[in-house]
């Protein structure tokens, strides 16, 4: 027997994901670009309209909403969204993680604490700066296969040697290294 997916929560996810967005100082634009979704399915969650069928973006968008996996479910069947933070019992963890938070926009910080597999990352000098630098962080698609995150892995060392070789403007011969890196 099929459950009758229009019976459930829908307004009160509906709210739930809309203060979690706004809490998080994100415009529906910038959650559904974080979370890989069209800003129509974002639209459409806020919404709150019941559905027959189950959006596959929920799972997409409850990280970047701060949610553990399965919150947006536990929401529709009456219960509240359960915080990623609460899931992580790591001791210091907050106080890190308020440090992040304190220092990189939200969008850097949601990016940095994904799940989806880590490529590679890149700190580069930048020339005549003194000191200043560039950190890149590579990260794949959660359901990548093998075979496409090595082809993520080859698009990035394409984009970096370019990174390396741009001109710096000043015509003084300097060219960018990396301080360090995987």
């Amino acid at each position: 027997m099929t459950e009758d997916r229009t019976k459930l929560q829908w307004g009160k996810l509906a709210a739930a994901a809309r203060a979690a967005r706004e809490a998080r100082g994100l415009s529906q634009e910038a959650l559904a670009e974080l979370a890989g979704v069209s800003e129509g399915s974002v639209q459409n969650l806020e919404g709150g309209k019941p559905r027959s069928r189950m959006p596959q973006t929920l799972a997409r968008i409850e990280p970047h909403l701060g949610w553990a996996a399965g919150s947006a479910r536990a929401v529709l069947d009456g219960g509240e969204p359960v915080l990623e933070d609460a899931n992580r019992r790591g001791a210091g963890s907050r106080t890190e993680k308020d440090k992040l938070r304190s220092k990189l926009p939200l969008r850097v910080v949601d990016e940095l604490e994904s799940d989806d597999p880590l490529i590679d990352s890149q700190v580069i000098q930048l020339p005549g700066t003194g000191g200043a630098r560039m950190t890149v962080v590579v990260h794949g698609r959660s359901d990548a296969t093998p075979e496409e995150i090595q082809e993520a892995l080859l698009a990035w060392r394409r984009a970096e040697r370019k990174l390396h070789r741009l001109p710096d403007g000043d015509d003084n011969g300097d060219t960018p290294h990396a301080a360090n890196g995987s």
